[in-house]
């Protein structure tokens, strides 16, 4: 179906330019692509407001808070945990560098739950302060359509309100999946996890992508009993094949039992705790039954389909190129559009949206050779293209270059891990096709040869680049000696 893109200062039919707007944009939902979007299209001079639900910090139950799911219940509390269970490591790789620590060591949740919350309520605030400082008027409560240029926002206290907008961008971003298997009311999310009140002894862990195996290192590093049950043989589906049986090696090596193809049938309560049967006829008992089995966009109350807002089978919001929705005047940016669900990718869809509508730049967002990282202990990184989507998309051989190496920190810790590291090359090209690292400071580096990648680099210009002795670092531009030769048809492998 043919759509017209309604931009700034054109309107779709006659009717429409007489109506009186209260604002130029109203941004459903406040997180990192809501948020984005509405400061930019401020600056360009639109009239903008945002509606998001009031944040409660001690709740895990109200999906909402200005800053989203980053900030309030994702990547940002994640990270504090996994710094928070890092140290584990650290105190133990520490004696062979001659640090005496008593053999008792001590970790209190409860203070650092509450470091993670303060540090929340501070971010909640500064996204709130630039919203205001950009000209953004700030709405408490749940936004949905009424039409094409109309939203109502309920309130905390129940009353309502409407207001008239020439565009409206939706942008209410997913919240975690539950598995529909008898007791799965006993089991809990990533949401409800970032806030236990006590530190379980006991956890069983149901997925394989990187939320499950980030809690799965958290937790372990808190010197909890991890269980990891998945589908798959390996974790992180998706991900290069020898990235995820390194990451594997690493979980095992950590002490976290591993469950491939296993999944969970049946949760009840008894006197021990959580009663776990698997598919396999195995039982466990755990205290915390965590599902880490994806995420859902937040469609469901926004009144989509009365207004004609088209939604795939998933409930995502269907865009085109810019963002916009099949009603023209409405726009979708962020995991509410599924697309590719990462903090940094709304932020850019949030730009090319203000771009495109307000700045005169009609602007598409780019998705070749985005970075991201897993941050489970050590962490995993990747951009461009892994071994296997190289092999799917080749016009050509594709020349694999690895290394495998004990970090110079582990041969004095003796601690028995080693750090992966791949580049995947165009052999006609040798343009950089992709590249990944498992291991220490891996999404640090990732960053910087995500530049190069993007920019096009080749194969010899990182090997002409002098690299930083000593660090990890340098492997990438010192791996001169040719792994493996693939063409169309083999198979990659899967462990080096």
């Amino acid at each position: 179906m043919a759509r017209k893109m309604l931009i700034d200062g054109e309107l779709n039919s006659s009717a429409a330019g007489e109506q009186q707007y209260d604002f130029d944009l109203f941004v459903i939902g406040a997180g990192s692509g809501g948020v984005r979007a509405s400061r930019t299209s401020a600056a360009h001079g639109a009239k903008v407001a945002i509606c998001e639900l009031p944040f409660h910090p001690i709740s895990s139950e109200v999906i909402g808070g200005v800053g989203g799911t980053c900030v309030i219940r994702g990547c940002v509390p994640k990270k504090i945990l996994v710094y928070g269970a890092s140290f584990r490591g650290e105190f133990e790789d520490a004696r062979n560098f001659g640090w005496e620590l008593s053999e008792q060591i001590n970790f209190n949740w409860k203070k650092l739950l509450h470091n993670k919350t303060q540090e929340i309520i501070r971010l909640n605030g500064i996204y709130k302060r630039m919203l205001t400082n950009a000209g953004v008027t700030m709405i408490e409560g749940e936004g949905k359509l009424i039409d094409a240029h109309v939203v109502e926002v309920t309130q905390p206290d129940g009353s309502k309100q409407q207001y008239m907008a020439r565009h409206i961008l939706i942008a209410t971003g997913s919240r975690a999946q539950r598995v529909k298997i008898p007791g799965q009311e006993l089991a809990i999310t990533s949401d409800e996890a970032l806030s236990l009140e006590e530190l379980p002894k006991r956890v069983v862990i149901l997925g394989g992508g990187y939320i499950a195996v980030e809690f799965a290192s958290i937790w372990r590093g808190m010197g909890v009993t991890v269980d990891l049950f998945y589908r798959k043989e390996l974790p992180l589906r998706g991900f290069d094949d020898e990235m995820r049986a390194a990451v594997a090696r690493n979980l095992e090596g950590r002490g976290i039992k591993l469950h491939p193809g296993t999944n969970l049938s049946e949760l009840s309560r008894t006197e021990d705790g959580i009663r776990v049967l698997t598919d396999h006829g195995e039982e466990f008992i755990a205290d915390v039954v965590l599902f880490a089995t994806g995420r859902s966009p937040n469609t469901k109350r926004l009144n989509l389909e009365a207004v004609g807002v088209e939604v795939d089978k998933t409930g995502a919001i269907k865009v085109d190129e810019y963002s916009q929705t099949t009603i023209p005047s409405i726009w979708a940016v962020g995991d509410v559009t599924n697309r590719m669900n990462l903090t940094p990718v709304a932020l850019m869809e949030g730009t090319c949206f203000s771009k495109t509508v307000f700045g005169g730049q009609p602007t598409k967002p780019d998705y070749r050779d985005i970075p991201c990282a897993v941050f489970c202990v050590p962490p995993l990184s990747v951009v461009g293209l892994s071994e296997q989507q190289a092999l799917e998309q080749a016009k050509s051989d594709i020349l694999v270059y690895t290394s495998s190496f004990t970090p110079m920190k582990n041969t004095i810790s003796g601690r028995q891990e080693k750090t992966i590291m791949k580049i995947v090359v165009d052999s006609e090209t040798e343009r950089v096709l992709g590249a990944s690292m498992c291991g220490p400071d891996a999404p640090e580096i990732m960053q910087g040869i995500a530049v190069a990648i993007k920019c096009g680099a080749t194969k010899a210009q990182f090997d002409s680049t002098v690299g930083i002795h000593p660090s990890a670092a340098e492997e990438f531009v010192t791996m001169r000696t040719l792994t493996r030769r693939l063409t169309a048809g083999d198979k990659p492998k899967t462990n080096l």
